[in-house]
């Protein structure tokens, strides 16, 4: 029988198959015997992609009762893709972002996951997209091959995610460094500055830190600098450190599944030493076993003497940040695998992932007159050898 896809209409009878679908992939997944870190969206299913000005949620059908039995998601922005030599400027490029393909387990191999795909491509075309782009685990072999041998996608980027647990205890900041809170239109005018030759940094940066997601802006700098920066007036401290912190509470939970008996006992007996011993200040490991949420660290840079020290500071801040905030569990950052402030994110090795699959495809698409460009002669983003080692991650696609 043929496969049809279309957009998602909502509705709960909708919404309910396919939480019924995000259920049989996670069953499927248990099954395999590997410990899984489960996603459960809060509200509507199109809520991961909704933050976007223009989104899309595309379902497939099979039979003749028309079983949903695939659901991806999509949206449109318009992002850089690093600086060219013989310009001064940034230039932006517009591209597709897919994400949260799911294919029941009973109707896998009959060319549902290739499908939706196409469908996403041919939407993003259609939105002006030069390129599609996904993100998968490494070791996520049948996603990989699915986009690669498949749907033509290659292998671009593979940037780290690293997981900070959030303790029961504050850590400690240096009472020679300064945290300051800086406005969205200041912090945008910065990002603006010091990403300028990165990759993927989206040109709607304002939307993201006025959305109601965004839990402000910080910049952490020694003390002595304070008297003599001004923050309104365009220049930047001589040494600094600044991110942003996302809530993504509000639009999905997580939760670990499957581990060992002795796993969860080790777990659980961490927590228990640290509530009987708090004067130690353990790192006990939160309980992950039952729903929780994040905060995503974004826009991560550091400039100047000390920067790391001012980095690893403001890491903690956001720590504590987080440990106020009830069912948060855990700090999580991904930054470029040549990105110098890596090395200063604080994260647990085990709890991280050191790469996670970036896969990019140039859109088969007419020529089009774009004027913002039309000094540029052709480019091809994926040929290029000027990337740049900065990626922005866009707290709107974890």
């Amino acid at each position: 029988m043929e496969v049809v896809v279309r957009v998602y209409r909502g509705g709960e009878e909708e919404k309910a198959a396919i939480e019924e679908l995000e259920r049989q992939c996670e069953y499927s997944g248990q099954k395999q015997g590997k410990p899984l870190l489960v996603t459960d969206l809060m509200g509507d299913p199109i809520c991961r992609v909704r933050n976007f000005k223009s989104h899309v949620m595309l379902v497939a059908e099979f039979g003749e009762e028309k079983e949903i039995v695939g659901v991806i998601r999509g949206c449109i922005k318009t992002v850089t893709r690093g600086k060219r030599t013989s310009s001064a400027y940034p230039v932006y490029v517009r591209l597709a972002y897919i994400l949260g393909l799911r294919v029941c387990p009973t109707h896998r191999r009959l060319g549902v996951g290739m499908k939706l795909v196409q469908h996403l491509e041919k939407w993003g075309i259609q939105n002006g997209a030069e390129y599609a782009y996904m993100a998968t685990d490494y070791r996520n072999t049948p996603s990989v091959n699915l986009f690669t041998l498949k749907c033509n996608y290659v292998k671009f980027r593979t940037p780290g995610i690293l997981v900070q647990p959030v303790h029961a205890h504050d850590k400690p900041i240096g009472s020679r460094i300064a945290i300051v809170r800086v406005p969205p239109q200041v912090a945008a005018s910065i990002y603006r500055r010091v990403f300028a030759n990165s990759e993927f940094f989206p040109q709607d940066l304002g939307l993201i830190l006025n959305n109601k997601l965004s839990l402000g802006t910080f910049m952490a700098l020694p003390k002595k600098s304070i008297p003599s920066w001004d923050m309104k007036s365009g220049t930047l401290p001589p040494s600094f450190a600044i991110l942003s912190v996302w809530n993504t509470k509000e639009v999905f939970r997580l939760q670990v599944k499957g581990v060992s008996p002795l796993t969860y006992a080790s777990c659980v007996g961490s927590r228990v030493l640290d509530s009987l011993m708090p004067w130690l200040r353990l790192p006990s490991i939160p309980n992950v076993f039952k729903q929780f949420g994040v905060h995503f660290l974004y826009g991560l840079h550091m400039e100047g003497k000390g920067a790391a020290r001012l980095m690893k500071s403001l890491c903690r801040f956001a720590h504590n940040m987080a440990r106020d905030d009830a069912g948060c569990e855990a700090v999580v950052a991904e930054v470029g695998k040549r990105d110098p402030v890596r090395e200063a994110i604080p994260h647990w090795r085990k709890f991280s992932w050191p790469e996670d699959l970036w896969c990019i495809k140039k859109l088969d698409t007419a020529k089009r007159n774009d004027k913002a460009n039309e000094s540029c002669r052709p480019y091809d983003w994926i040929k290029s050898r000027f990337s740049s080692s900065i990626i922005f991650v866009d707290p709107r696609d974890f």
